[in-house]
């Protein structure tokens, strides 16, 4: 098992970003993304570091493995 990786809300974003999430807003610290096909949101609270079980819940509702975000880090 891939160990996971302790990174901020915009280091989150731009990886997310590689994989066709785009910024819809911004409200206040939390970042909206949305991506079209296969249809997802995610919100990415723009704090230094993630939280583990934050991250942990954004990779859940974006569709990736640990893995596949390693590799987009």
């Amino acid at each position: 098992m891939n160990k996971l990786p302790a990174v901020s809300g915009r280091a989150c974003v731009q990886a997310l970003l590689k994989v066709g999430f785009v910024v819809k807003r911004q409200k206040g610290s939390h970042i909206i993304l949305r991506r079209d096909d296969p249809f997802s949101q995610v919100v990415v609270p723009d704090h230094r570091v993630l939280d583990r079980g934050t991250l942990r819940a954004i990779l859940r509702q974006a569709d990736l493995s640990v893995g596949e975000f390693n590799d987009l880090v």
